[in-house]
């Protein structure tokens, strides 16, 4: 259970084969969380690991009430989250591991994007993947197809990635130093907005499929982000979509955010993506690495 949000986690250990997509269910105990493993022969096994306790169907969702006094459950999950998170940010700092955790409502074109990135930049910079998604392997297969390491983590009913799936994630995937580790979050505007994962930054991926007013209507994630990339330019003739209107949305719940225009397909404005990219691992292993043309 999410404290935080009130969205539930699944119940059951799930491993999922790459090959096959077959899955075994078992019962998880109460309290349990669970966390995602890749196996040596592709297969992608989630399971149950106990980092802080779930209440019961009677409790209630966001705060307890004990004699006139409110005990707020949200900020103890997000306190336990936190020590998690920058537990994650020094493993990363420690390895000279640039983490971008990529956020998105769904089918913005995280995961399209993401295997552009990888396949124009991998003869440049080492990439790896954490990939989230209540269901399935299929994007992790494909980022697979480009050489990269990945590991999948199904979060069930669950509607973000937390700093402990994240930790769960880097041990097995165990990404080398000197490298990019891109945490493609499951495609969620609101609850991934709340919960540090250790990253350097945040970056939100629009489509123009989606609407110009997204960061107004979804203003915590747009402020909390470092980078907004709007997506899908290409379909600007077919789509009614005011750029103009939407980068002024975005300036307005956060001035200080840098936005880039691309289409992964045409590959447009990718040239000041891939800049910002290097600049970042530039600076992030300023001591290792001379500059990256």
């Amino acid at each position: 259970m999410c404290v935080t949000c009130g969205c539930s986690g699944d119940d059951s250990i799930k491993i999922t084969h790459f090959q096959t997509g077959e899955t075994v269910r078992q019962q998880m105990k109460e309290g349990e969380h669970y966390h995602t493993h890749t196996l040596p022969d592709g297969t992608v096994m989630t399971h149950s690991h106990s980092h802080y306790p779930t209440p019961s169907v009677d409790s209630p969702r966001i705060h307890a009430r004990m004699h006139g006094t409110t005990i707020s459950l949200e900020q103890d999950i997000l306190r336990k989250n936190d020590l998690i998170a920058a537990q994650n940010r020094g493993w990363f700092k420690g390895r000279d591991i640039l983490a971008l955790n990529l956020v998105s409502s769904p089918g913005a074109g995280k995961t399209t994007l993401l295997i552009r990135t990888i396949n124009d930049l991998k003869a440049q910079i080492p990439i790896s993947v954490i990939e989230g998604d209540q269901e399935t392997v299929n994007d992790a297969r494909k980022i697979k197809e480009t050489g990269c390491q990945v590991v999948q983590i199904n979060t069930g009913t669950g509607c973000h990635l937390d700093a402990a799936m994240v930790e769960q994630g880097y041990s097995e995937l165990n990404p080398p130093p000197h490298s990019i580790v891109a945490i493609e979050n499951v495609g969620n505007l609101v609850c991934p907005a709340l919960f540090d994962l250790g990253e350097r930054a945040k970056v939100a991926i629009l489509s123009v499929t989606e609407g110009d007013d997204k960061p107004i209507k979804y203003p915590y994630m747009f402020r909390v982000s470092d980078v907004m990339i709007l997506t899908k330019i290409d379909l600007l003739p077919y789509v009614q979509f005011d750029i103009e209107l939407c980068l002024q949305y975005a300036r307005q719940v956060n001035p200080r955010i840098r936005i880039f225009q691309v289409s992964a397909l045409t590959g447009e404005g990718l040239e000041d993506w891939y800049e910002w990219l290097k600049a970042q691992f530039q600076e992030h292993c300023s001591f290792m690495f001379p500059k990256i043309a």
